[in-house]
């Protein structure tokens, strides 16, 4: 599929699947399912999990072919990243899934307590991350918790602030940019 024939038609299908032609997504399914489940197979090693991936990424791709920019990238790397990034999703859900099962492990045995001095060295660098949380905008400092303590994809986020997953990206890229500043200052 490296053509420059196939990359043209694949350019032609992704146009025709963002008006909504079922047929014409058929046919990109046909032509690219294949290269995309070895993309997810690749990350998350299991072909029940890889497929559940591939299917969100044809949905993704469903929903946002009409977004496709061939002067920004190539079809199938468009459609290999979507895939990379859902079965990163997957992946992040599926652990999230047997860590809520999982049973609890007594802390003394995983990690014994520190010493006072540890612990208080500790707590004054918790102390000085909440302060530069403090320093963020609420709805910046609540996407950086979310994201970084929670575990949130990017899409979780869009969702639940009603931004572009771009938007997202850039808030969270600053945000961390900002803490780092103040933690270093």
């Amino acid at each position: 599929m490296a053509t420059a024939q196939a990359q043209s038609d694949l350019v032609t299908l992704l146009a025709r699947v963002g008006a909504g032609d079922r047929p014409a997504f058929d046919k990109l399914y046909s032509l690219t399912s294949a290269k995309l489940l070895g993309v997810a197979t690749r990350i998350l090693g299991s072909g029940e999990l890889a497929e559940e991936a591939v299917q969100e990424a044809y949905v993704r791709v469903w929903k946002n072919a009409a977004r496709f920019d061939a002067s920004v990238a190539s079809p199938v790397a468009w459609l290999a990243a979507i895939a990379r990034n859902q079965a990163i999703d997957v992946r992040r859900r599926s652990s999230q899934r047997l860590s809520d099962h999982a049973a609890p492990l007594d802390d003394e045995l995983v990690c014994p307590s520190p010493s006072p001095a540890a612990e208080a060295e500790r707590n004054d660098e918790l102390r000085r991350l909440m302060g530069c949380l403090q320093g963020l905008p609420e709805d910046r400092r609540q996407m950086v918790l979310l994201a970084y303590y929670n575990g949130w994809s990017r899409e979780e986020l869009s969702d639940r602030f009603q931004r572009p997953v771009a938007t997202v990206k850039s808030l969270l890229r600053r945000s961390l940019e900002l803490l780092k500043g103040c933690l270093d200052g």
